[in-house]
């Protein structure tokens, strides 16, 4: 069994609008034939006059885990907001090379300023996870990326928790010094949070290969799944979130190459994202991964100075603190009217050129999107030409402008009135 992406276009003429309503006849009519798979993630890194080029992850082989579970572009209409406390989505998705976000957790002190400014912030793991940094404010949900495009669907609840009892997965290493370092980081973890995590050893039952699409993204191939699947099965019961370290496997001489340019692709995440979305779908259990250190060679590289954002991963041995962290009080998933819901969402906040089933959700039920024009990335659409009412969507060009966004929209202010000049009154005919 495995997890592979499959590269997909779809003609102007077969989906003129792209939008949940026509998606869900798409994949119902066409797409499902197409792809008769499980299908755990949906983007488009790219749109014209032709058509959409589309990126999809799923799950082949093995019909236990594989057979069509629903429309994957199934989604909820909500019929009211939630304002009594005011929640902001904070995506960066992985894999894209987002400027900000896109490489070991830079995305934190993000996390922390659009925290700052909201009651409660959900955000994933790509956002915040800093090999053995995770600075998230209290007042921050942290869940795996699918958990989160499901929450805008409507089809799941977010239960808050005080803490999980987490299961940590973990490749055998031939050094055995690597397999102790993750015992240890886990160790500092029951310390230092107080959190019940225990440790298991699996006989490296994956294969996972890093790739590059077409459009440059990050993806990968996964195979064995089914055998990861079984150790799953042996051990949820008994615990509330699964952490990963696992290897990934990518050319020797990417190590060096991602440190000394700033041109590369982060070739670990879209693996990670695959890994995790796969056992979120299935599992409905948070989780989040950690690649493990390949060998003692790669982690005595000497890289000297490293560009910043990529600096907590040259700092750290298992790159894990920041998972077991973000695990210790994932909220649990639960269904559609329980805990935080759809209704509850305020606000959603992305970098610019991003559409997948996030932007589509707020799109479907007019959730003010904040679209940061700043945070480059491979993606190539333009969401101004998506029908979004002009009072549900904002193009800044940072996330200090971001904040100051959710700052008047939670206050009721509209954002277009702080702004000069002012536009004429508007009389109605």
């Amino acid at each position: 069994m495995k997890i592979i992406t499959f590269e997909q276009f779809i003609p102007k003429e077969k989906l003129d609008l792209v939008n949940l309503s026509s998606l869900k006849h798409y994949y119902a009519t066409t797409l499902s034939k197409e792809i008769p798979h499980r299908i755990v993630r949906f983007v488009v890194p790219k749109s014209d006059e032709q058509g959409y080029y589309c990126e999809i992850d799923a799950i082949v082989s093995g019909e236990k885990y594989t057979a069509l579970a629903g429309n994957v572009f199934d989604f909820r209409k909500r019929e009211y907001e939630n304002t009594n406390k005011f929640t902001t989505v904070l995506l960066i998705p992985t894999g894209i090379g987002a400027e900000i976000g896109g490489h070991c957790g830079d995305g934190n002190s993000v996390a922390r300023l659009i925290g700052a400014a909201s009651d409660i912030l959900i955000t994933h793991p790509n956002v915040v996870n800093a090999a053995d940094i995770n600075e998230m404010l209290d007042n921050t949900q942290y869940v795996e990326g699918s958990v989160l495009s499901k929450l805008l669907l409507g089809q799941i609840g977010l239960q808050k928790v005080r803490s999980n009892r987490v299961l940590m997965l973990m490749d055998k290493h031939p050094e055995s010094f690597f397999n102790e370092e993750i015992i240890n980081a886990v160790s500092a973890a029951r310390i230092t949070l107080g959190m019940d995590c225990d440790v298991y050893e699996m006989e490296n039952l994956i294969t996972s290969i890093s790739k590059y699409a077409q459009s440059g993204r990050a993806i990968g191939e996964v195979s064995g799944l089914e055998n990861l699947f079984s150790v799953i099965e042996k051990f949820k019961d008994n615990y509330d979130a699964i952490g990963l370290s696992t290897f990934i496997k990518v050319p020797d001489d990417y190590h060096k190459k991602y440190f000394s340019t700033d041109e590369m692709i982060n070739p670990w995440g879209g693996i990670e994202a695959m890994l995790t979305h796969s056992i979120a779908e299935i599992y409905k259990i948070p989780c989040a991964h950690s690649p493990m250190m390949t060998s003692s060679e790669i982690m005595e590289l000497e890289l000297g100075v490293v560009d910043p954002r990529k600096a907590p991963e040259s700092a750290s041995t298992t790159y894990l603190h920041s998972v077991l962290k973000g695990l210790f009080r994932s909220p649990r998933i639960v269904g559609s009217n329980h805990g935080i819901t759809l209704e509850d969402v305020s606000c959603v906040v992305i970098p610019d050129g991003c559409i997948g089933l996030p932007t589509l959700a707020c799109l479907e039920n007019n959730i003010p999107l904040i679209v940061v024009r700043g945070n480059k990335n491979l993606m190539q659409n333009d969401l101004r030409k998506l029908p979004f009412k002009n009072d549900k969507v904002f193009f800044v060009d940072n996330y200090l402008e971001a904040a100051g966004v959710i700052t008047a929209l939670k206050a009721g202010v509209s954002p277009d009135i702080t702004r000069r000049p002012v536009k004429g009154t508007v009389k109605i005919q």
